[in-house]
């Protein structure tokens, strides 16, 4: 009896996705973790030093991802990776997302929920790497305050802060609203807000799904949707404002 590509694709989604796990682990394990600890000791800057490493282990990875996947395809738009100095806002569609944005800017940082700075040798990485808590509770209090103090300075000498506002990842594809907290830290920074909007990443790994969608022709993408300056007074001035407007960019962005 001759199989079908319904019979193959389970199959074939699952050793792909065993492959890049493997893959995932094996080289933050033998290769990368050496880098940390190499850095951890000699870089003069650990905090730069941890994020370059992180740029470059997950770059390796969708590098890896793309030669083993068929019919996959990234189309990063060059203005993306020219943004400088500035909060990015994006939308949210797959655990891929954040790791995408860090295999972009070599000098970033981020959000990340509480309990992974508690996850040993992980949570130093995050630590030293200088991501910030997700919320201000408990011991990461004043982790999240002294980060938040630094954050201008970081943006001023050309670091990115990248945020998801909708603050969850999409299950229907459609843009979620948007919470006022990376347009806060924008008017307190002083700084430009990139929107930017992903494509296509929950197409590869879905929501709630362990398995990679390996078999299916896909291309992701990036692109700038727009840029608000936290002056400007024809796209508004205050953090709700902002926050519309951004919304209003990337919906426009996602849906032509």
């Amino acid at each position: 009896m001759r199989l079908s590509f319904s019979h193959i694709k389970p199959i074939a989604d699952l050793v792909i996705t065993l492959v890049i796990w493997i893959y995932y682990i094996f080289s933050y394990l033998v290769f990368f973790s050496l880098c940390y600890f190499a850095a951890s000791l000699f870089a003069r800057d650990r905090e730069i030093a941890f994020q370059r490493i992180n740029h470059l282990y997950y770059r390796s990875f969708f590098f890896f991802v793309r030669t083993i996947v068929p019919g996959l395809d990234f189309r990063i738009q060059h203005e993306v990776l020219s943004i400088r100095a500035s909060v990015i806002v994006c939308n949210h569609l797959s655990y891929l997302d954040p790791i995408l944005l860090i295999s972009l800017f070599e000098k970033h940082k981020t959000v990340v929920k509480n309990p992974f700075f508690k996850v040993p040798i992980f949570g130093w990485v995050l630590k030293t790497a200088g991501y910030l808590p997700a919320t201000a509770s408990g011991t990461l209090v004043s982790l999240m305050m002294e980060r938040m103090n630094d954050l201008k300075g970081y943006l001023s000498s050309g670091g990115n802060f990248f945020i998801f506002p909708e603050g969850t990842r999409s299950r229907d594809g459609k843009l979620g609203r948007f919470s006022e907290g990376a347009f806060k830290i924008a008017k307190r920074c002083n700084a430009p807000i990139q929107v930017v909007s992903i494509r296509n990443t929950q197409r590869l790994f879905p929501p709630d799904r362990f398995l990679f969608n390996a078999c299916v022709k896909n291309t992701i993408e990036v692109r700038l949707a727009g840029t608000i300056e936290p002056d400007d007074p024809i796209k508004g001035s205050s953090a709700s404002e902002m926050k519309e407007e951004a919304w209003s960019l990337l919906n426009n962005s996602l849906n032509n």
